[in-house]
């Protein structure tokens, strides 16, 4: 479903079925399922539409450009136990895998610190895409990338309470954010800090380090995370582990190691999961309210940098 002029080309080329709107197409025929890739702010709309008409939804993130259409989306789907789910592809990735189990596992002991960060430079023609919307508030790093980085965070460690934030616009000179800087507390007592640009000289974001999408140069030797617990800590994604092998002290040695992966791509994968899902052989990763609940957080550094405030998320306290 397309209504581009360019659509036609698309269509013709894989010989598939044209639509020029999703009513066009609940009306003609059933799919399985939709993957709802458009613009931010057609999101709500066209996730309403499919529950609507009873069709399970992949959602590219974020699921909604506010957070008080992204909830009217999550409860309609709640509500008619249609699958909602948000186009986080990071939960289907091994790296995010196996960095759930070794912080499940308690190796690290209690979480107490997360460091994080995604430092880039998006090429100046990124900004001329639609008219100049990157360019404008809601087009920038927070909205579009950090969401990721949160819901990361948040599979790893647990919810968000509150941000503190400080955002910068003044390398690129848009009236939308190009640097935050930003403090996170989690529900259970730790802290985070992270550091988002897109506009820095730096390999130190997951793209750049995952080697997980081929299209970016990787280095291998670069972490984007790294998660400290009372006996440990882990890098990621280098999966560098050191853990106390006797007292906790630091004039004390680590045992260091580094986890194997086996690697897979984290958008096929997800692909996968939407199709099991449909079927009803699964439920969904990361649902509508996962994504509702990862732009709450984004929402938060908004206004905590706005405000010069410490905001509240809304979510858990325990």
């Amino acid at each position: 479903m397309d209504p581009s002029p360019a659509a036609a080309e698309v269509a013709g080329g894989f010989d598939v079925p044209l639509y020029a709107s999703l009513a066009e197409l609940f009306e003609q025929d059933r799919p399985d399922g939709v993957i709802l890739a458009t613009p931010n702010q057609l999101h709500v709309d066209g996730g309403l539409e499919c529950v609507e008409a009873g069709v399970p939804v992949l959602v590219e993130k974020p699921i909604g450009d506010t957070v008080e259409s992204a909830t009217k989306l999550v409860e309609a789907a709640e509500a008619a136990r249609v699958p909602l789910l948000a186009g986080h592809h990071r939960q289907h990735s091994p790296i995010m895998a196996k960095a759930r189990e070794i912080v499940q596992s308690g190796r690290l002991g209690a979480i107490v610190a997360v460091v994080g960060t995604a430092l880039f430079y998006k090429p100046d023609d990124y900004y001329d895409v639609g008219g100049g919307w990157r360019r404008e508030p809601g087009g920038g790093p927070i909205l579009l990338n950090l969401i990721h980085e949160v819901n990361n965070l948040m599979q790893l460690v647990g919810d968000i309470i509150s941000v503190q934030a400080v955002t910068s616009n003044v390398t690129r000179g848009f009236p939308v954010e190009d640097t935050a800087a930003m403090i996170f507390r989690f529900a259970n007592g730790a802290l985070g800090t992270f550091m988002l640009s897109d506009t820095a000289g730096s390999a130190r974001s997951w793209e750049q380090t995952s080697q997980e999408n081929k299209t970016y140069p990787t280095y291998e030797d670069e972490d984007c995370y790294h998660i400290a617990g009372t006996t440990g800590s882990l890098s990621i994604p280098t999966m560098r582990v050191k853990i106390f092998s006797g007292p906790r002290s630091w004039w004390e040695p680590f045992d260091t190691s580094t986890e194997s992966l086996d690697r897979a791509d984290p958008l096929a994968n997800q692909v996968e999961h939407f199709a099991a899902v449909i079927r009803g052989q699964a439920q969904p990763i990361v649902s509508g309210r996962d994504g509702l609940n990862a732009l709450r957080v984004t929402a938060a550094v908004t206004e905590a940098a706005r405000t010069g405030q410490i905001v509240h998320t809304g979510l858990s306290t325990a």
